[in-house]
């Protein structure tokens, strides 16, 4: 048509505005009218055009340019009334939409509390690994290592290690046995406990196990019960999180690690650069750093004797040992290694919580020292979740490290995502193996290299297996 909807035609009846436009063509095609169908008619009478609207006053009325009716003062083509209702119920929505909107940023504005669910909530249990479902979260990863550990070992599958006799089920070990640590009746709740251990070969480097979890996670609380952990000279156990296809992009965090006789425990994290620990705010924590000294000069070779906090993440730093990272490390001697395994093992907790723009670590041995909340989370995993004990790290104490992360730190978030839990015994190698002169004086009497060492099956090596009685994952909830 050739007026729009909105448009109607003003009647003024100055004499010189023309209405000779008001044709019936203007309208399109002309039908007779109905009181029912308000619809234009046009007629052409002695030159005359008459138009009709839907109603005036209720009534249809014909009219022509040259005779209207006072109370008409515009012409509105009634075929469109409906609709021109239809869109004023429209604007009326809109309109109400606009205002409740404006409303509720108005009610923001005076301090109302909006925001989108984030991950802050008490944690809850994912993942229970313990006794026969435990292998059900993880790989058996098959091979020789990486080259940048380079350890002296032959990762092999399940069916082998189950041949070899490495992998089993150990039932629980009663007071009345001769167990007498204190992991003997530290948490009833288990009735078994997971063995992992090495085998010695023809070959020389051992067999042994690497399990890689099959979740992937950006957050989260991890906690390994064990009763036994590997120890000894040229042994190099880990329980860590790493993306290892694309490293050091998504990072590593080892959450406990040992290396030949050491007894501190350390929490280390590995990044690519712009990740550092160096304005760390005080009293977050028990521990202290690791520390570098003796770093090569890249050009001369010049060993630098200054003595610097290892508090950079990045894999490369000029002033710290190759992929030494950042290195939390526990003040109190006697939590890893041959002295915890003398104790019947500990527990040891990661808190992963960029949003609370952290990450802490726990290490607790004997069991007899692990917090009550702690100790009851653990005992009642297995339990309905209405009955459950849910772990709160405020209960915890201070953690003996603290990586601060995320935004108003010097260590974005994003340093460290979608990683996997792995559990893996390692001989020699590039950590182990380049300190094997100086942690094992003995040995290196006898054996020149570590792998010599590894390779004479020394009854010492029957220590270098894993007892775990539980490895649990839990996440906050989005509230």
């Amino acid at each position: 048509e050739s007026m729009s909807n909105q448009e109607t035609l003003p009647l003024n009846r100055q004499p010189e505005i023309s209405y000779s436009s008001l044709t019936a063509a203007s309208y399109g095609n002309t039908k007779s009218f109905d009181s029912d169908d308000k619809k234009y008619r046009g007629s052409d009478t002695n030159g005359k055009k008459y138009y009709h609207i839907g109603s005036v006053k209720g009534k249809s009325i014909s009219l022509s340019t040259d005779s209207i009716p006072e109370e008409v003062t515009h012409l509105v083509p009634s075929k469109n009334v409906a609709e021109s209702f239809h869109l004023l119920g429209y604007m009326i929505v809109l309109s109400i939409v606009i205002i409740l909107g404006l409303m509720e940023l108005h009610g923001l504005g005076r301090g109302k509390d909006y925001h989108a669910k984030q991950p802050i909530g008490p944690y809850q249990l994912e993942s229970r690994q313990v006794g026969e479902d435990f292998f059900n979260s993880y790989t058996f990863y098959e091979g020789v290592d990486s080259a940048g550990s380079n350890g002296y070992q032959l990762y092999v599958s399940r069916k082998k290690a189950e041949a070899d006799g490495i992998v089993k089920i150990l039932p629980k070990r009663g007071m009345n046995s001769s167990d007498t640590s204190d992991s003997a009746d530290s948490h009833e709740g288990h009735s078994t406990s997971v063995f992992l251990g090495t085998k010695a070969t023809n070959g020389g480097p051992r067999d042994s196990i690497r399990l890689e979890g099959k979740v992937h996670y950006n957050r989260g609380l991890f906690i390994l019960d064990l009763k036994h952990m590997p120890a000894g000279c040229g042994v190099w156990p880990a329980f860590w999180l790493s993306d290892e296809h694309n490293w050091p992009i998504n990072g590593e965090i080892d959450i406990l690690e040992g290396v030949n006789f050491q007894t501190h425990v350390k929490t280390a994290m590995h990044s690519t650069d712009g990740c550092t620990m160096a304005n760390e705010p005080l009293g977050k924590a028990t521990g202290t750093w690791d520390t570098a000294q003796g770093i090569p000069d890249a050009k001369t070779g010049i060993p630098d004797m200054t003595l610097r906090y290892a508090t950079d993440c990045f894999v490369y730093d000029k002033h710290q040992w190759l992929n030494q990272g950042c290195v939390a490390k526990d003040l109190e001697d006697g939590k890893i290694g041959e002295p915890l395994n003398a104790k019947g093992g500990g527990v040891f907790a990661l808190e992963w919580d960029p949003v609370n723009r952290h990450i802490r670590s726990w290490a607790f041995s004997p069991h007899s020292t692990v917090p009550p909340n702690l100790r009851e989370s653990i005992a009642t995993s297995g339990n309905s979740p209405d009955t459950r004990v849910l772990p709160d790290t405020e209960e915890w104490g201070l953690p003996f490290g603290y990586f601060a992360i995320g935004e108003g730190t010097n260590c974005s978030a994003s340093h460290f995502k979608n990683m996997h839990l792995i559990v893996n015994t390692a001989f020699c190698g590039s950590v182990a193996g380049n300190r094997y002169f100086m942690d094992c004086p003995a040995q290196h009497k006898e054996y020149a290299s570590c792998n010599e060492y590894i390779a004479s099956n020394a009854e010492a090596l029957d220590e270098a297996y894993w007892e775990i009685n539980g490895i649990y994952v839990y996440q906050r909830e989005w509230i």
